[in-house]
């Protein structure tokens, strides 16, 4: 497996390598799909110039990323290009490498539940193969590496392509069992977007369950574990945050950071929900709907939790798409991230009922964002309407594909408990409906 990884990463550093020599880098780099406010390389290259001249990169209101990215495109920002790309190649390997683990796992609980008769009898054309899972991790690392999404965030040197190695690298550790490593690059994920700290729930359901720990409140076992986790996370998070405080000498990069994520005062126009709903909003107003709004994130993840504490690698999968839609500044890249894990679940394809609609939806609507851009800001025959449109559509077709990958998934296990043919008390045929 490992020779067409390696033609992989080629072909994906190729491509890359050309789009940068091209004259489409300049125009995908100021794109607002892929470029916001909070990750934009031009913001970082002026923090940088303030750096270089003495003045706190938190001076004004341009830069907006935290001190350890600034500090280490100080020493390497003449290498910035083969920063990104390293980034994309890493974020790959570390995804191939967790799914690889987590396929292992999967089969031997398949295995140890088909030996305990736990699985209804007319279920075998639903029971996994190691020939089917055999091309998994490649095809997670083909989808995220060749991603247009990826490419053009890779291009554009959009730090977002950073957060999500560290995303990347907290998966593998979660998989592999490593409560430390795990809980260091959760700490380090949530120190760069603040969103992350949501996915403190899912690794930590994994983890319990590699160590055969009930999950059970009453449980004293269960405490204790979920207790050193928390101490880890929230050590590791100090730790970060006191180096950038000794690394400026300054708090000022807190209310620049995350205030900023949190208040989200800079509307410029992006493939996210809030620019458009707070240009319109009355002053008075904003504080309370910025609270609404940003509550979107964290509001799932309890729900989920409960439902999902079984599959913890799927309620992640659900809490990146949640992350990457409702966050406050997303781009493409955040997109990319979730969409990696697609082949993860191609067991579900049989039970998702709108795939293809929405995939057409998604595709059309990633179009047609240049194009209304054009129409909005330089022909001028169209407003900002046109483009929120296009916006909204993308975003709702984005939720109707996480809804779509919950409801096959769920219908699936119900399906391996009780059996594919479901029939009514008085012997008719049953419908299994999602309530």
């Amino acid at each position: 497996m490992a020779a067409p990884l390696v033609l992989v990463v080629l072909v994906a550093v190729t491509v890359r390598a050309a789009l940068y020599r091209s004259t489409l880098a300049a125009f995908i780099s100021e794109r607002v799909e892929v470029a916001s406010p909070l990750n934009a390389w031009k913001r970082v290259v002026e923090g940088l110039a303030l750096l270089d001249l003495g003045v706190s990169p938190y001076s004004g209101a341009i830069f907006h990323e935290t001190p350890l990215i600034i500090y280490l495109f100080h020493f390497l920002i003449e290498y910035a290009e083969l920063v990104f790309m390293i980034t994309d190649v890493l974020t790959a390997v570390a995804l191939y490498l967790a799914i690889q683990d987590f396929n292992k796992v999967v089969f031997k609980k398949q295995k140890l539940l088909i030996e305990l008769d736990k699985y209804a009898p007319d279920v075998a054309e639903l029971i996994r193969t190691p020939m089917e899972m055999h091309y998994i991790p490649l095809k997670v690392a083909l989808f995220y590496l060749l991603n247009p999404y990826t490419v053009m965030s890779c291009v554009a040197k959009s730090t977002c392509a950073i957060n999500n190695t560290v995303i990347a690298f907290f998966i593998l550790a979660t998989i592999k069992g490593s409560a430390f490593l795990s809980a260091v690059f959760l700490a380090l994920a949530t120190y760069q977007s603040l969103y992350p700290l949501t996915l403190f729930a899912p690794a930590l359901l994994y983890l319990l369950q590699r160590q055969f720990i009930p999950i059970k409140l009453k449980s004293k076992s269960f405490w204790l574990y979920t207790m050193q986790y928390a101490a880890l996370y929230l050590c590791s998070l100090v730790v970060i945050i006191c180096l950038s405080f000794f690394l400026l000498n300054s708090w000022d990069f807190i209310p620049s950071v995350y205030g900023f994520i949190l208040s989200v005062p800079d509307l410029t126009p992006n493939i996210g929900l809030f620019w458009y709903f707070f240009a319109e909003m009355f002053e008075h107003f904003s504080l309370f709907f910025v609270c609404v709004f940003q509550i979107n994130v964290f509001f799932y993840t309890i729900p989920l939790a409960i439902k999902l504490k079984e599959h913890p690698v799927f309620f992640m999968f659900v809490q990146i798409a949640i992350i990457s839609i409702f966050k406050s500044y997303p781009t493409v890249g955040d997109v990319a991230l979730y969409m990696a894990f697609l082949p993860v679940w191609s067991h579900l394809y049989r039970f998702l009922r709108n795939i293809f609609i929405l995939s057409c939806v998604l595709i059309v609507c990633s179009l047609l964002f240049p194009v209304l851009w054009h129409l909005w800001i330089y022909a001028g025959s169209a407003n900002s309407n046109f483009y929120y449109a296009i916006t909204l559509t993308f975003n709702i077709g984005q939720i109707l594909l996480i809804s779509d990958y919950f409801y096959a998934f769920l219908r699936r296990e119900y399906y391996l408990t009780h059996g594919l043919h479901l029939t009514r008390q008085d012997g008719t045929e049953a419908m299994l409906v999602l309530k």
